[in-house]
């Protein structure tokens, strides 16, 4: 080895890059100060990216920063599944060994994808959400190192970035908002053509307000003759920095081959093309090192030297003194690590293996695959497979290319690498023709995809299929975001299976095409699943036949629920159990139950839930846990439990953190901020609504987000900021796929601004869609919310004359939807008792009586905001009728007005003032008595009651324990729920939320303050 001779750059003085050092130490400064920054570095090929890099990378040591240097690697023409990653965190786990296990605890299986060296990657089952949550565990990692440590992280030569590289560093770029890190992307600028696969990237990136992006221009006169003087160690004629210069352009690497040149007296024989002059010295070298050259050239973007003596078959005496040559001429130079060699330049290396013949070329990959094969420990391990592959490839050897890119795509599948998988999976089809039929017919199955093929069939001995090629190659291309590929691939393989009958796998297509179809928004999957349902129907249990009823049955279960969905549940659910596909039968079990509290069985459905919950838990099965932990809140919220979902959802977005599953943690922020605005408290509904647009990497959980921002902006009177919300919302959901859950929250929202503006034909508008469909069982929870909305719009048009044409035939049909529309539990009873009454109010024949019960029924749940406007209502039938119960009415709109002025649900307070004012009441300071109940106004029980009066009045919890009759453990979880409630942190806010919305005697409380 030649490590002591490695000369990283010709010239010996760094020239210009002012402006550029000086962006990239501020930005060194920021990540120091706990600001992580992220930045691109372009510029075209040889203009000086790599010297600058390591200007900054020696200062950033200097300062204390640990320094991690990754570069994308390319063999042939093939990328490495991040490899710059790979080294990159090597590096990392190198310099700080203590910090990097600490970081990485818990998550070493996972994170082996990206860094083998931790040990063997976990065999999990492979999910859409598998290369989401890589990446959030890496942005984990990385924040958890910087915490404490200023760590740059250097990714070189991102124009030969594979897609899952690109994928990772968009999502670093996107959501590292922690630690002391800054991450340095450097791509050559010339390279990037407009079919680059780097170009969108940049496009996304330039839209982050968060990434900086340099471009280092060519050097001028001034700056080339500096650069010149260094490399001759002695002032230029002004004469030869114009020649040079002047053919140069004032690209620093051409401006050192043209100087080198000059000092060899080569000047004015060289060619005008100057990739012949980067060919020049090359030939200059000895016919060993120019070998050698042509090998290293082939062999990818660096080469280890034994399999460089391996492949060139050289005395070792004689590839020392080849590869000193190389070295020397500065050609070649050594690897940072020192066990191997690359060229100076990226150009050089193109320019020589540009020279191969094609033959010549073939030739080289097959002795590299045959070195390779031979000894397979000289290459890194983690590198291994997929070298091997890309030289057979590149050698244009069927019978040996088909079986390594396969084995390779098992590798890119087990790292999570789909995008890389999918291409080498492409490859293997374009080969399966070429390669010979004993080496096709020895072929088996290596890695399924999901639950094909087996389909009763042993892949033990059956041979591989092309169409299993496809299957694979359909999840790759889902799994890796490729959905255009994918869908072709299985419309191919639905074709083939025309000619060639097979039921079972044609249902699974099928299932496949069903969910494409819905992730690239061209439709609701309906159909396709009804097809792989008739194919199965009739046929015996097989874990094809479970997956396509519960997938069914899930879809049902979202858009239309009912006996059919439910009947499909309980059928998964069995032949699940019968063929031991354990996975697919607790999927189907948690969609059963739902479906179960839908039908009318909600302490059956919520056991079977918790049930599955906590054997999804302990089976290690993340992925169905996690659905878990978003559909068993949902349901609670669906019968108005809202309060026991609150700390399920926070439990189930802690597990999403720890395993990386970002996707369901959105989902379960959309859920926890609609829970939050139910229970009152608003504050923290916004907090998770912004969570939850900014988290999730699906757009259904996204709008979720924004319609509950639009909800709270909506009835904190702000219709503008509602509007935008709304938008959204609806740009998230689109249009393909109408889902009750999502379409009827929408029309709502919708509703509600347009009545706000006084928009009531658009309020109508809004709503008919959803009645010309109707309600059919199971979307009780989204129809009773919307049609209240629309009888209270039409109450409140009442005296419109824009509201008079088409009134009549409104109420009737929405009449006539609340009587098809099912109760069930008291949430939804209370809420057909509120609807009724707006109808009646939109006729002018509601009265007092029509709205007490509404109240009572208010008063039992948690819902104040709800309970504070149906307290309104009740006061202004009381009014309408005479003066016999003002005292009772002032009491309502004086506890209907605080809950308003606590929220902020501005519309509600103004209408409260002004009704007191039209009746000349006055709520502040004028009561005659002391409310029986007024701290119901916060949801809370009686209990809850005397128990904040007690901490308003100062009281520990032993104190309240023994003046209650009850134990200290019991009086904190008291406390805890009342500060819930209130939408407080501690005991303080809560004494004074208390004080100010006057739930209490002044005179009682002082009374009764110790001491």
């Amino acid at each position: 080895m030649l490590g002591p001779v490695e000369n990283r750059s010709v010239s010996p003085v760094f020239v210009g890059r002012a402006d550029e050092l000086d962006t990239l130490n501020d930005a060194l400064a920021r990540a120091a100060a706990a600001e992580p920054q992220a930045l691109l570095l372009g510029g075209e090929a040889g203009v000086g990216k790599t010297r600058l890099v390591e200007e900054f990378a020696t200062a950033a040591a200097r300062h204390g920063a640990v320094v991690a240097v990754g570069g994308c690697v390319e063999i042939g023409a093939d990328g490495l599944p991040f490899a710059p990653f790979s080294a990159a965190l090597r590096a990392l786990r190198d310099a700080l060994p203590e910090e990097f296990a600490a970081a990485a605890a818990g998550q070493e299986e996972e994170l082996a994808r990206l860094l083998p060296d931790l040990g063997e990657a976990g065999a999990g089952r492979h999910d859409e959400q598998g290369t989401a949550r890589l990446f959030e565990l890496t942005a984990r990692l990385l924040e958890r190192i910087a915490a404490e440590h200023t760590a740059v992280l250097v990714l070189e030569d991102l124009h030969w970035a594979d897609a899952s590289t690109r994928h990772l560093l968009a999502y670093l770029f996107r959501t590292l908002r922690a630690g002391r890190l800054l991450v340095l992307a450097t791509y050559r600028s010339d390279d990037i053509h407009r079919r680059h696969p780097l170009r969108p990237l940049l496009a996304e990136l330039d839209r982050l307000r968060t990434v900086r992006r340099i471009e280092l221009a060519r050097f001028t006169r001034e700056e080339a003759g500096r650069q010149i003087a260094g490399i001759l160690a002695a002032e230029p004629d002004p004469a030869q920095v114009d020649e040079i210069y002047a053919r140069s352009d004032g690209n620093a690497f051409f401006i050192e081959e043209l100087a080198v040149a000059a000092t060899a007296g080569d000047c004015t024989g060289l060619t005008d093309s100057l990739r012949d002059l980067l060919l020049v010295r090359v030939e200059a070298l000895p016919e060993s090192a120019q070998k050698v050259a042509r090998i290293v050239a082939e062999g990818g973007s660096t080469v280890e030297y034994r399999l460089i003596a391996a492949v060139a078959r050289l005395a070792e005496d004689d590839l020392i003194e080849a590869l000193r040559a190389a070295v020397g001429a500065h050609i070649l130079t050594a690897t940072r690590t020192g066990d191997g060699y690359r060229f100076r330049h990226s150009l050089v290396r193109e320019a020589v293996a540009d020279d191969l013949l094609p033959g010549e070329r073939s030739r080289l990959n097959r002795r590299y695959a045959e070195a390779l094969e031979a000894d397979p420990t000289l290459v890194p391990a983690d590198a291994r497979v997929m070298r091997l592959a890309s030289y057979w490839y590149h050698a244009h050897d069927p019978a040996k290319a088909l079986p390594a890119v396969l084995s390779a795509a098992v590798v890119a599948r087990r790292r999570h690498a789909y995008t890389e998988q999918l291409r080498l999976l492409e490859r293997a089809m374009e080969l399966w023709d070429s390669a010979p039929e004993e080496i096709r017919s020895a072929l088996r199955p290596v890695d399924y995809a999901e639950v094909y093929p087996p389909c009763g069939c042993d892949p033990a001995t059956t041979p591989l299929r092309y169409l299993d090629l496809l299957a694979e190659a359909a999840v790759a291309g889902r799994f890796g975001g490729e959905r255009e590929r994918a869908l072709k691939i299985t419309k191919r393989a639905l074709r083939l299976l025309d000619e060639e009958p097979d039921p079972l796998r044609a249902a699974w297509f099928w299932v496949q095409r069903s969910r494409l179809v819905q992730a690239m928004a061209r439709g609701d999957g309906r159909q396709e699943l009804a097809t792989a349902q008739d194919l199965v129907r009739g046929l015996p249990p097989s874990e094809v036949h479970a997956e396509v009823l519960a997938v069914a049955a899930g879809w049902s279960m979202q858009r239309r629920p009912g006996p059919e969905a439910l009947a499909a549940a309980e059928r998964a659910v069995e032949y699940a159990h019968m063929v031991g596909a354990r996975e697919t039968e607790l999927d189907a079990r948690l969609t059963l139950g739902g479906l179960t509290v839908e039908a009318g069985a909600p302490k059956a459905g919520l056991a079977e839930m918790r049930q599955v919950l906590r054997d999804t838990r302990a089976e290690g099965m993340h992925q169905v846990a996690a659905r878990a932990y978003v559909n068993l809140p949902s349901v609670l919220q669906s019968v108005g439990r809202d309060r026991e979902a609150v700390p399920l959802l926070r439990e189930g977005i802690e597990f999403c953190r720890a395993y990386g599953l970002l996707d369901s943690g959105a989902w379960m922020w959309g859920n926890l901020s609609e829970a939050l605005y139910s229970l009152g408290q608003w504050q923290e509904a916004a907090e998770a609504a912004a969570h939850a647009t900014r988290a999730g990497h699906g757009a259904m959980p996204r709008g979720a987000g924004a319609l509950t921002q639009a909800r709270l902006a909506l009835a904190r009177g702000d219709l503008a900021e509602a509007g935008r919300h709304l938008a959204a919302a609806r740009a998230w959901y689109g249009t393909h796929d109408p889902m009750p859950q999502q379409s009827l929250p929408v029309a709502r929202v919708a509703l509600g601004v347009a009545a706000a503006e006084g928009r009531i034909t658009d309020a109508r508008a809004a709503l008919l869609p959803a009645l010309d469909v109707g309600f059919p069982p199971g979307i009780h929870r989204y129809g009773w919310p919307l049609l209240l909305a629309a009888a209270t719009a039409e109450a409140d048009a009442r005296a419109l004359p824009a509201a008079l044409p088409g009134r009549a035939e409104t109420l009737d049909r929405l009449s006539a939807a609340v009587r098809t529309l099912t109760t069930g539990v008291p949430l939804w009873q209370a809420y057909g008792q509120w609807t009724r009454a707006e109808l009646l109010r939109a006729q002018g024949r509601d009265t007092a009586d029509t709205w007490s019960p509404v109240v009572t029924a208010f008063e039992c749940l948690d819902r104040p905001y709800a309970l504070a406007r149906v307290r309104h209502r009740l006061a202004a039938a009381l009014l309408a009728e005479g003066d016999d119960e003002r005292e009772r009415a002032v009491e309502l709109l004086r506890l209907a007005g605080a809950v308003a002025a606590h929220l902020g649900a501005r519309p509600l307070a103004d209408t409260v003032a002004r009704l007191a004012q039209r009746a000349r009441l006055t709520l502040t300071g004028a009561t005659r008595r002391t409310p029986a109940d007024p701290a119901t106004a916060l949801g809370l029980t009686s209990r809850e009651r005397d128990v904040l009066h007690l901490v308003a009045a100062g009281r520990t919890n032993r104190q309240i324990a023994a003046e209650l009759f009850i134990s200290p453990k019991t009086a904190s979880v008291h406390v805890s729920n009342i500060l819930g409630k209130l939408g407080v942190s501690g005991r303080g806010e809560a004494a004074a939320v208390a004080h100010r919305l006057g739930l209490f005697a002044a005179g009682t409380l002082a009374a009764e303050t110790p001491g």
